[in-house]
């Protein structure tokens, strides 16, 4: 078992080294910039790409912190000027859009955040360097909407979001699709991203680990999910493949699982006896609603509101059968040994 502060490009599949061992001669002494490098998976990117010896420059906004590992550059997204010589200056091999907000209270705050910046960096590019060899726009299975009980996404499905973060994160799609051949662009949409250092499924291990493991009329619900160093790894081939130029793909591990599939591998990892509490959905809600009050009172925009509530009453599925034909993609980890790692990086880390 690798450890689960492992680096990605350390990998056990025949796939994964071959992405490595592309990545690094494609990346190596060159530069790449690279948004949200401060966040979940641009951090992981990030460090792996320093790993191949890629000289990483993280764009980022003057309020981010400067990363621990490699140069940063700061300018505002809204400032298409200082992009455009950015971009200039740094001329990089390939630019890694991973930057968003998944929190937000209006549509407007979703589309400066998810939307802008997309138009902003392409723009630049266009003026400054055209010849950036890929362009890897960072999207989310959001995009498409929820899936039909048992019918996973594909590639063709109709893409139709149901809340603001998945409508901005599609408005980005299409910005990006627009450059046509002007700009070599991939789009990558991944599922459910967890492991070390995320803080988004945190909430379904802190619960177990004081032995509960609690529901809310979810435990059938299915959702395709897909460990940070997959991403990472799918990431790197998407920008170093030919055939990825002028596409979109799903990023996911593959079958599909259930809540209760979900939670009861936690449950196995953690060692712990625990309770299954199953409240009624209507507490979503209500939780929902004290989220969005809370947010009014001081401004600051939860991740849960009612618009999230929404989306987990759907199955959010996929497949990633086109990335397999087009890359090759294997995915590595498998979601329960993903869990044991991301559990035991929260027992390290003392997140739990």
């Amino acid at each position: 078992m690798i450890p689960p502060t492992a680096s990605p490009i350390h990998s056990t599949s025949a796939w994964g080294s071959d992405v490595v061992r592309s990545a690094r001669e494609a990346f190596a002494g060159k530069p790449v910039l690279v948004t949200g490098a401060s966040g979940f998976i641009g951090r992981r990117l990030r460090d792996a790409l320093i790993e191949l010896g890629a000289d990483v420059v993280a764009l980022r906004r003057a309020a981010s912190p400067a990363p621990s590992r490699g140069r940063s550059v700061v300018a505002e997204y809204a400032d298409a000027a200082s992009l455009e010589r950015i971009v200039g200056e740094v001329r990089p091999e390939v630019v890694l859009h991973v930057a968003g907000a998944t929190k937000g209270v209006t549509y407007d705050d979703f589309r400066r955040a998810n939307v802008l910046p997309t138009e902003n960096l392409l723009a630049a590019l266009r003026a400054a360097h055209p010849s950036v060899s890929r362009f890897v726009h960072v999207s989310s299975l959001a995009a498409y909407g929820p899936s039909e009980p048992g019918l996973p996404h594909g590639e063709g499905a109709p893409r139709r979001p149901i809340e603001f973060y998945g409508e901005s994160k599609l408005e980005a799609e299409r910005v990006v699709e627009a450059q046509g051949e002007a700009l070599p662009w991939t789009i990558l949409r991944p599922a459910g991203v967890y492991g070390p250092g995320d803080v988004d499924y945190l909430g379904l291990f802190k619960p177990i680990e004081r032995g509960l493991n609690v529901f809310f009329g979810n435990q059938a619900i299915a959702t395709s999910m897909v460990y940070v160093d997959d991403v990472v790894r799918a990431t790197l081939a998407a920008a170093t493949s030919p055939a990825t130029r002028g596409k979109g793909y799903f990023v996911c591990d593959g079958a599909p699982v259930s809540f209760k599939a979900l939670g009861d591998a936690i449950v196995e990892a953690s060692g712990k006896r625990v309770t299954t509490v199953d409240f009624p959905d209507f507490l979503v809600d209500l939780a929902a609603l004290g989220g969005e009050i809370a947010t009014r009172l001081d401004g600051r925009p939860r991740l849960f509101n009612r618009q999230k509530a929404k989306m987990g009453r759907h199955h959010w599925t996929c497949r990633h059968d086109a990335l397999r034909a087009d890359v090759g993609y294997a995915p590595e980890v498998s979601m329960p040994e993903g869990v044991r790692r991301t559990l035991a990086w929260y027992r390290a880390e003392r997140w739990l």
